[in-house]
């Protein structure tokens, strides 16, 4: 089984696989890994801030390691934000059985009413360097657009309310 996991920052996206690493023992990528180790190797010019085209730059290489686990019968949690809104029109029936999808994000009201938490677990699983970047209004934003994109593709949006242990329980049962 291939467990992709996608949402917009501080939506626990590596939280939500290391507890799957956790329950079910699937290792895990993270696709910002792949990402900081081909910028900081020189392997391209792009900067973390180029969301749009990391996503087109790194969705090829990722969805091919997604079809050779699949074709090797192995279980992999592939998490990150790189990943593509229109994701499936790169698999065909011999793969899409085996892939199950989540997309996390977080309301308007969820990010209002739980903003300094939110803020608070934002180095659960991974410290992160840029202290103080993510904002109300950034994070509104960033999560409308994968409610909307992902949204409109058919995908079905899991919402953020805080219990991690619960979301990975309702779905993997």
């Amino acid at each position: 089984m291939i467990i992709l996991i996608t949402g917009a920052s501080h939506t626990g996206k590596t939280f939500l696989a290391q507890r799957l690493l956790e329950k079910y023992r699937y290792p895990y990528l993270s696709i910002d890994h792949l990402k900081m180790g081909l910028i900081r190797s020189g392997y391209t010019a792009l900067t973390p801030e180029d969301d749009d085209a990391l996503t087109e730059y790194l969705w090829p290489v990722v969805r091919e390691m997604i079809k050779t686990a699949v074709e090797n019968k192995q279980n992999l949690v592939v998490e990150g934000c790189y990943i593509p809104f229109d994701w499936r029109k790169d698999f065909d029936e011999r793969y899409l059985p085996f892939i199950r999808f989540i997309c996390l994000a977080m309301t308007e009201e969820y990010i209002e009413r739980h903003y300094d938490e939110i803020i608070a677990h934002e180095s659960d699983i991974e410290t992160r360097l840029i202290a103080g970047s993510c904002t109300i209004d950034g994070l509104k934003k960033s999560n409308r657009r994968f409610i909307d994109t992902f949204g409109k593709a058919g995908e079905r949006i899991v919402p953020v309310e805080g219990d991690y242990d619960g979301i990975t329980a309702n779905l993997m049962d």
